[in-house]
Parts: structure tokens; C-alpha cells; sequence
């Protein structure tokens, strides 16, 4: 055989290798960051989520403590009123027990009252929450500009009609805030329920 013919036979098989590696490694990094930006999703789902399940557990807590403290705070007042209201020693007496027994009630159930720090608690819980749901949106976004960024990509996007198996790569949409997100949620409705 020809030297030249070798060569060119050995040339032209390495440029189909070489190709056929190019194209795979374009297919396979399109794999990879479309997965990704499914991974990504998925964590802008789970944050939600956690939003769903943390954020009426919180709520229903401090509401409970909240009342909890009311109810004694009231037999508190009430036991006052009933000291100033006494007119007799019996009266006074008897107003005087259910004074101490409210206060004793109070200080054994909640040495000191809570619902403030509480409702401070809260608010960090739900900061914290949203914090984590804007940061899983912005990860989300920056996965899908990746991908989008390498698959529109001239040669890129050959590559994938060749080397796709009839899969496509459609570009992604970042996330987009659902009608009225602009708006924040009102709190003071939870506690209404």
C-alpha cells in the first residue's frame, strides 16, 4: 500500500474519532446541565416545600402560646377587678386566693411571658424561609442561563441534532413569579383563621 493512502486512511479516521468525541462531549455536557437545572427546580420545589409545612406550624404555635398567655393574663385582670371590688373580709379574702392562684398559674405555666419573643421568632422563621426560597430561585436561574447558554451555541446545537437520538434540547425558562407574587402575603391573615 501507498504511504500517502495510509496516512490519509489514518487521518481521516482520526478526524471521525475526533468529531464523534467532540459530539458526545457536547451531548453529554447538555445532559448534564439540563439535569442540573432539573436538580435546581426540584430545590425551588423543596423550599417551597419547606415553606408549606414550616409556616402553619409556626403560626398555629405562637397563636396557641399567644392565647395561652392571654387566658392567664385575663384571670390576672379579672382577679384585680374582683380585689376592687370586694366589699366584704369574705369578698376580699376569696379575691385575694383566685389572685394568687392566676399568678401562681402564671408563673408556673410561663415564668415570664413569651409571646413577643415569639412573634420575634417568627419573623426570623419566615425571613429565614423566604431567604432560602429566593436563593434556591436564583441558583435555579443560573442553571438554566448555563444550559440555555451551551445548547444555543452554533456548533453546539449541530452537534445535538447528530448526536441527540431524536432528543431535543429546548431552551428553559428562568423562573417567573406567578400573577400577584408582587404583592407580599399578609400575615395578620394566618392568625385569623
Amino acid at each position: 500500500m501507498n504511504k500517502s493512502l495510509i496516512i490519509g486512511v489514518v487521518a481521516v479516521l482520526a478526524a471521525v474519532v475526533i468529531f464523534y468525541l467532540w459530539g458526545a462531549g457536547v451531548y453529554n455536557k447538555a445532559v448534564g446541565l439540563q439535569e442540573g437545572a432539573n436538580e435546581s427546580w426540584a430545590n425551588v420545589q423543596a423550599a417551597y416545600q419547606r415553606r408549606a409545612d414550616l409556616v402553619p406550624n409556626l403560626v398555629a404555635t405562637v397563636r396557641e402560646a399567644a392565647e395561652n398567655e392571654r387566658g392567664i393574663l385575663t384571670q390576672v385582670t379579672e382577679a384585680r377587678a374582683g380585689i376592687s371590688k370586694a366589699t366584704t373580709p369574705e369578698e376580699l379574702e376569696s379575691a385575694g386566693k383566685q389572685i394568687n392562684s392566676a399568678i401562681n398559674l402564671a408563673f408556673e405555666a410561663y415564668p415570664q411571658i413569651r409571646s413577643t419573643e415569639n412573634f420575634q421568632d417568627l419573623q426570623v422563621q419566615l425571613e429565614g424561609t423566604e431567604n432560602r426560597i429566593n436563593v434556591a430561585r436564583q441558583e435555579y436561574n443560573g442553571t438554566i442561563k448555563s444550559y440555555n447558554t451551551h445548547i444555543r451555541g452554533y456548533f453546539t446545537s449541530m452537534a445535538l441534532n447528530w448526536f441527540g437520538k431524536g432528543e431535543t434540547f429546548e431552551p428553559l425558562k428562568g423562573f417567573t413569579a406567578s400573577e400577584g407574587a408582587e404583592n407580599a402575603p399578609k400575615v395578620d391573615e394566618l392568625f385569623n383563621k
